[in-house]
């Protein structure tokens, strides 16, 4: 977890991976063992309807973990494969899948690789291999047997995020974009904080009642998280502003400011989100970092 603002209602419940729990009448959530600081319990897998399925986040490649969702979907079909973003805990799972049950992937597009990465860390995160059968763009509908699920275009924590809506149950699948336990990760150059809050702008224009997110626990009450979430980004950026007016004009220097008690194992991702929000401030004339944003750029206020 990077920062939890004390106003936002996060659902703490340390839900357990390898069990498979009805959530409602037409989603099972099934929760894959690769929990640590970026990823909580675990990812979370989704199975949607009921006799042909789709599966939304197959996680890793974990065979333990795709043989539970086979077991989970005994006497069922996986019909289809559905993928938010192309983060290695969210999508290598789905071509192992595909080859266990014939179902296509669809979704998210692959992840194009960005040259200028800070030390090849971001595209180290991303499963380059992803090939999906069919790419859904913002708004394209799959409809399954029981279940409507409709792509929400949602950059930010990563260029080709989307959340899935679910319209026979008003919910939202929320990928990594919006999660219950912890604020989301955006990590410059595939992730950036101006897309970021437009995303959470377009999510709050929603009337979802409840997000099934890619970690954690439901997300309930979205709209007044949605609001709080973008509350504190805005928060966190005057915090930064006001650190380099007090003269601390780098990245390291600033983490070490704002994010007091913080984990040194997410050091990086504080330094990260630090800079898509320093590229944000640059581009909109707030910060001069003497040329582009960087992580050893020295910044000042214009």
């Amino acid at each position: 977890m990077i920062e939890k603002p004390d106003d936002i209602p996060y659902d703490k419940q340390p839900y357990r991976a390898g069990e498979v729990v009805e959530v409602s009448p037409l989603v099972r959530r099934l929760i894959a063992p690769n929990g640590g600081p970026f990823t909580f319990t675990g990812t979370c897998s989704y199975l949607v309807g009921r006799g042909r399925l789709a599966v939304i986040d197959p996680g890793p490649e974990d065979e333990a973990h795709l043989a539970a969702l086979l077991q989970a979907a005994q006497g069922e079909t996986v019909a289809h494969i559905l993928v938010t973003h192309t983060h290695r805990d969210h999508s290598p799972g789905a071509r192992r899948l595909r080859e266990l049950t014939g179902a296509p992937i669809l979704g998210c597009k692959p992840h194009v690789t960005i040259e200028h990465a800070p030390s090849g860390r971001l595209d180290a995160s991303h499963d380059m291999d992803h090939a999906p059968d069919q790419v859904m763009e913002d708004g394209e509908v799959l409809k399954g047997d029981g279940y409507t699920l409709t792509a929400v275009h949602t950059p930010g924590h990563a260029s080709n995020h989307l959340c899935f809506a679910l319209a026979e149950e008003n919910a939202l699948f929320s990928g990594d974009h919006v999660m219950a336990w912890s604020t989301t990760i955006v990590g410059p150059p595939d992730g950036h904080m101006s897309d970021y809050m437009a995303s959470l702008d377009k999510l709050r224009a929603r009337a979802d009642a409840i997000y099934w997110p890619g970690h954690g626990g439901p997300v309930r009450d979205p709209q007044r998280f949605v609001r709080a979430l973008a509350g504190h980004r805005r928060y966190r950026e005057g915090a930064i502003v006001t650190a380099i007016r007090a003269g601390l004009d780098t990245i390291p220097a600033i983490v070490a400011k704002i994010y007091e008690g913080l984990d040194p194992r997410l050091t990086g991702a504080a330094g990260l989100s630090v800079l898509a929000h320093l590229e944000d401030l640059v581009a909109r004339g707030v910060v001069d970092a003497g040329g582009p944003a960087t992580l050893t750029a020295h910044y000042a206020i214009r």
